[in-house]
């Protein structure tokens, strides 16, 4: 048992957090081959933390008996089957098997290795994200987002079920559906996800280094920086996919080099993780921020949410009068002082913590302080929930909407109320 967050804090002071994950992680099996079913022998321990929110909030591990080596996101498949999928940075996709009801009993087996074609030599490399087709139950289609070497790139590709085997994957069959070259080995973002519309979005960070040294942020004529929109189901002549008729910039002048139709909204610095709200259809962007500021913005077709022009609220170049007219500022900043860079997360639909309803969930990854945000289309408060030694890497929602936490303990946690 996991001690309440303020005692918890006294003994496991902050500046540790980095080291006491790394040690989790080498005394876990985090090491186990991806080809081996990830099972502990023995009673699992029950970790829980409690939080101060009504209906006393607490984060346990979902599946206690399983560790993931370095899980960067978690999935629903969407077909009914219930199933969650756990993606390794390193190149694995997991299934999760349930064997009992209550979960403290399961198996994560191989669903898609693609060691073989990821480059996940950088904390910010590796395969990134995973988005199932709207139809995945029919057609089978799902899609990843990784880092590429030779040259170093980032792609997104459709993969097929094994009809025969719902739980494989067959690595062989790949389809590139979009490459996007990176100049460095940071700010890759890396979500994907189908809008309520049925498009493909995906994230690209800036395109790495610091500072935005190539401009890309606020360079229309690339796809760095960018929240892209595309169409997966009706490729356009000679590319995989197509451009919805109604993005932003079909067809718009944006300079002598033109604009890149397959934008939705830019200006962003590495937006790691990005969800929508199911009520509301709204864009939640989680922006890691370069120095001093992480940002939570809401995403709207054709804005420019300031990267490097802002930081948050804040001129960041030049670093004092800066023209702020024509970007959209963030639905809430915090500074340093209280994190580093900020995990993205998701607006909550569940049951099991009826105290979170509505607000948006999210984390900071170099902190492990978890938020919830409250927004009433005007105006935003923030609360702490918990004060944690966890590296958070991503959150995910399972077909129910309850919420879950990837951590680089090599755990998943999930939310409820007790």
């Amino acid at each position: 048992m996991l001690m309440a967050r303020q005692s918890k804090a006294r003994m496991f002071p902050r500046l540790l957090a980095p080291m006491l994950v790394v040690l989790a992680m080498t005394a876990s099996g985090c090491g186990s081959s991806p080809e081996e079913e990830i099972v502990e022998g023995g009673p699992p321990e029950e970790e829980i933390m409690e939080g101060g929110t009504p209906g006393t909030l607490t984060l346990e591990a979902a599946f206690p008996n399983l560790r993931f080596t370095r899980p960067v996101d978690l999935q629903r498949a969407g077909d009914g089957s219930g199933r969650l999928f756990v993606v390794e940075q390193a190149g694995v996709i997991r299934v999760i098997r349930i064997l009992d009801d209550g979960g403290a009993v399961a198996v994560a087996e191989v669903f898609l290795d693609l060691r073989a074609r990821v480059n996940d030599q950088s904390n910010e490399k590796g395969l990134l994200g995973l988005a199932f087709h709207p139809n995945f139950a029919e057609n089978g289609f799902f899609f990843v987002d990784y880092t590429a070497s030779d040259p170093e790139r980032t792609v997104v590709a459709r993969y097929t079920v094994d009809p025969a085997d719902p739980s494989r994957a067959d690595p062989a069959r790949e389809t590139v559906i979009l490459e996007v070259a990176q100049p460095f080995n940071n700010h890759n973002a890396g979500q994907i996800a189908f809008g309520p519309d049925g498009y493909l979005y995906v994230a690209l960070g800036d395109g790495g280094s610091g500072g935005d040294p190539q401009g890309h942020g606020q360079n229309r004529a690339t796809l760095l920086g960018s929240i892209l929109r595309i169409d997966v189901d009706a490729p356009d002549p000679g590319r995989a996919y197509g451009i919805p008729p109604d993005n932003p910039f079909v067809g718009a002048l944006c300079g002598p080099l033109g604009c890149r139709e397959e934008i939705f909204a830019y200006g962003f610095r590495n937006p790691w993780r990005f969800s929508f709200d199911p009520e509301t259809g709204r864009l939640w962007a989680g922006d890691v921020g370069q120095g001093d500021w992480e940002e939570i913005d809401l995403v709207e077709k054709g804005r420019n949410y300031g990267w490097n022009v802002m930081e948050g609220n804040h001129c960041f170049n030049p670093p004092t009068g800066c023209d702020p007219s024509g970007l959209t500022p963030p639905v809430w900043e915090y500074g340093h002082d209280v994190g580093a860079a900020v995990t993205g997360g998701y607006v909550y639909r569940g049951t099991s913590a009826p105290g979170l309803a509505g607000k948006y969930v999210y984390a900071d990854f170099g902190s492990g302080r978890i938020w919830a945000l409250t927004y009433d289309g005007a105006k935003a408060s923030n609360e702490e929930l918990f004060d944690t030694t966890l590296a958070i890497a991503s959150f995910g929602v399972d077909e129910q909407g309850e919420l879950y936490l990837c951590a680089f303990d090599g755990r998943i946690y999930r939310f409820a109320e007790r």
